[in-house]
């Protein structure tokens, strides 16, 4: 029988005997991709790219005709006393606007006495509006003396209120609050994970190796390589945030997991080199098979035909590739190089932590002997926990939420955004049905226009008399008609303008195309793209997922226990979502007010990347299950001994990623909250119900029918788990033993499953299988 080698080993081993020669490349491509990413600047998304439906053509007609919305602001004035209408208000009001005009940066001013519909019912409130001058994109760097301006006429006019809200004062606070929010959580999750190396490997350069590589390297070059792939995937701010969070877990797990069975193979007694080709052929590919899954599983983000989605997928498959590629190839040459000098810095406490602890061996060998001991019963009892906690995810409401949702209540943008609301329903975020026409001009239109207006005032219930028709200068085929809603049935409003009113009026005019958009209308045209490309995606996910887990371990049981597995922490996350956003259990404890709905991105997104993320876990405990089984241990020794003998590093690997996780759930915004507690529950679940009780229970379970594969899949390749060089092959000649001559010696703890004893249960007298099909 020909020896096996996989592919992990072979680039390993390379690296570590041309270590200079692999560290040079990889600094030399680390390089390459930050400089031409630099030189060419990445290619953004449009606002139709991420915008489906009615509301992308409507988009796109503003694209085409290379016009750009103006940046506009609103002021509310209110008084508790005085009517809107009292000359005085009135004098104030003017005096503010005559303030803001002095600014010089504005232009287009509407007073609430000239525009229609700009008094409150209760006759209260006014509502101002004006542009901001010169492009939108500069509109937050001319916003100052407009503040100064209404400034200056609150304090002029104590006995109203004014408060402002408008596109470049929401783009403000998010830039001001937002992008500190990020910068605070990204440079809170790196010592977070560094003090959880520390404790792991209990030595100051084995931990700092994982986070440097995962910082500098891993997605340093992912943001190169990212800005080549815009110009075929166009990508957004939220892209580098996404690869950020997931480049930072996976690469320092993937580390983690190299390091750590390096670390425990020299702590058995093997020699540096030889410790290292083990953890290459077993670590190294367990790297790579969670690389490709997770990759595989991001890759289903693309069939939403959704540029956000298609952006963060594009970026996340770039830094796993990144972080794989460097763990098997950088990592082992840098290893290669440091020696003992590793385990340099070591703190007191914590350095025998490199060697495995017996006590920890007891607690999982306590564990895993009453699991293996009744595996139906640790079954249901496991698998019931986690269909519960996914039964509240059957009623999930999914929606993209307007901004009193998204943000905290406290906040002065929120409480303004409330006001607005409740005195101009439909203000602040109003439906706009945006026009293409031969020429706006034409007698034909302008009727239809006229009709138009008049559809609108008939339907009192459902719009307002806020009707804004905005031209742009020097171009007579584009209009943009600001409809607001009432809010007592936006779904009607919607239906109403899209299907009577506009057909009936623009829809009779040749060669006009009239889409409707708006925040509403973009929500209900996004959330419909998902209905219907998100079974795709699952799909996609769910097959490549399923032949990935039966070509690597050649088992179709393995395969499907896998999917089964991780979809129960998938639904167990949404459950989880739901009671804490939709139905407000526990929600103080995240530091938010329940929103009642999970924003609609999240469901596919959190599928897609816990799908991959869980395997990880589920590759690398597996795969050492099977090492074991391969050299000659019962089912049942062998999911004892590989989930013992990983429960180690997974639990740190988790502690980690829960860490990063959670402190996205410390955003403001509630979409990244969101986001932050599902992917820390899945994970935390994955690496505690389901690693450590309904893994090794289904397994138990199966027995011999963990390893079935049918004949007709006998052709898929055979694949070697265990370290290659170390196991004896079988010859005609010869009866291989487990232990070689070339093999150390087993130590305590390790030979038996449970860790109980010191003796070694899989000495000579058993015979290690080969790969089994």
């Amino acid at each position: 029988m020909a020896r096996r080698r996989n592919l992990a080993a072979s680039m390993g081993g390379w690296s570590a005997r041309n270590r200079k020669t692999a560290v040079a490349a990889w600094l030399l491509f680390v390089v390459l991709s930050v400089v031409i990413g630099g030189m060419l600047g990445s290619k953004e998304l449009k606002d139709s790219d991420m915008t489906p439906g009615e509301s992308g053509r409507a988009e796109k007609i503003i694209e085409d005709a290379g016009v750009e919305d103006p940046s506009s602001e609103m002021l509310l004035f209110t008084s508790a006393s005085v009517a809107a209408q009292d000359p005085g208000f009135k004098a104030a009001v003017d005096d503010v606007l005559a303030k803001v005009q002095a600014s010089g940066v504005v232009e287009n001013i509407r007073s609430p006495y000239t525009a229609e519909g700009a008094i409150s019912a209760d006759g209260k409130s006014a509502l101002a509006q004006f542009d901001v001058m010169g492009k939108p994109d500069d509109a937050v760097d001319k916003l100052d003396p407009i503040l100064d301006a209404v400034k200056a006429g609150q304090a002029a006019h104590p006995d109203l209120k004014i408060e402002q809200l408008g596109d470049a004062t929401s783009e403000k606070w998010f830039d001001d609050t937002i992008g500190n929010d990020f910068k605070t959580a990204e440079w809170t999750a790196v010592p977070l994970a560094l003090g959880i190396l520390l404790i792991a490997f209990g030595a100051v350069v084995a931990a700092l190796l994982p986070v440097v590589l995962a910082l500098t390297a891993f997605i340093a070059a992912s943001m190169g390589l990212l800005v080549l792939a815009s110009r075929l995937v166009p990508t957004e701010d939220v892209t580098m945030s996404v690869m950020l969070l997931i480049g930072l877990a996976v690469g320092v797990d993937y580390c983690l997991f190299y390091i750590r069975r390096e670390r425990e193979e020299r702590a058995k007694g093997r020699d540096p080199e030889r410790a290292l080709a083990i953890a290459a052929a077993t670590s190294g590919r367990s790297v790579l098979i969670s690389g490709v899954t997770v990759m595989v599983a991001m890759a289903g983000m693309m069939f939403t035909g959704l540029g956000q989605f298609q952006s963060m997928a594009m970026g996340t498959i770039i830094v796993v590739f990144t972080a794989m590629l460097g763990s098997v190839t950088v990592l082992p040459a840098l290893l290669s190089m440091l020696g003992d000098k590793v385990d340099a810095g070591k703190i007191p406490g914590l350095g025998r932590m490199r060697r495995p602890s017996p006590d920890g061996g007891k607690f999982w060998g306590a564990i895993l002997r009453t699991v293996l001991k009744r595996p139906l019963a640790w079954t249901v009892v496991a698998g019931g926990l986690l269909i519960a906690l996914t039964i509240p995810a059957l009623d999930m409401k999914l929606s993209l939420l307007p901004l009193d949702k998204e943000l905290p209540k406290s906040e002065p943008i929120v409480q303004t955004y409330k006001h607005v609301n409740e005195k101009f329903p439909g203000g602040p975020a109003p439906a706009q049905v945006v026009i293409s026409a031969d020429d706006i001009n034409a007698a034909g239109f302008q009727a239809a226009l006229t009709d138009f207006k008049k559809r609108v005032a008939d339907n009192p219930t459902l719009f307002t008399n806020q009707i804004e028709v905005r031209t742009f200068p020097d171009k007579n085929d584009v209009m943009q008609i600001n409809v607001p809603f009432t809010g007592a049935d936006d779904g009607k409003s919607l239906s109403t303008l899209r299907d009577d009113v506009v057909p009936a009026t623009f829809g009779k005019v040749e060669g006009v195309d009239a889409p409707v958009a708006g925040d509403y209308a973009e929500t209900k045209d996004f959330n419909h793209q998902l209905d219907k490309t998100t079974p795709i995606a699952f799909g996609f996910v769910l097959l490549f997922a399923f032949l990935l887990m039966l070509v690597s371990f050649r088992s179709l049981a393995i395969a499907l226990t896998a999917i089964v597995l991780n979809l129960l922490s998938v639904g167990a996350a949404y459950g989880v979502l739901a009671l804490v956003f939709q139905h407000g259990y526990g929600d103080f404890l995240v530091g938010t007010d329940a929103p009642g709905a999970i924003t609609s991105w999240l469901p596919l997104f959190l599928f897609v990347v816990l799908f991959g993320l869980s395997m990880d876990y589920h590759v690398f405990v597996v795969s050492r299950i099977r090492e074991a089984y391969d050299k000659g241990m019962s089912t049942n020794d062998a999911v004892a001994f590989g989930v013992r003998s990983t429960a180690g590093v997974v639990t740190s690997a988790a502690v980690i990623m829960v860490a990063v996780f959670a402190v996205f759930g410390t955003l403001s915004m509630q979409q990244m909250k969101q986001m932050g507690v599902g992917l820390a529950v899945a994970v935390l679940l994955d690496a505690t119900i389901i690693r450590a009780i309904l893994l090794p229970a289904v397994m138990g379970l199966l027995g011999e029918r963990n390893w079935y594969l049918p004949k007709w899949l006998g052709w898929l390749p055979q694949m070697d788990h265990g370290a290659g060089e170390d196991d004896e092959v079988a010859t005609p000649h010869r009866e291989p033993v487990l232990a070689g001559a070339h093999a150390a010696p087993y130590q305590p703890g390790y030979g038996d499953p449970y860790g109980q004893d010191g003796h070694d249960v899989s000495g000579s007298s058993r015979i290690p299988r080969p790969p089994v099909g």
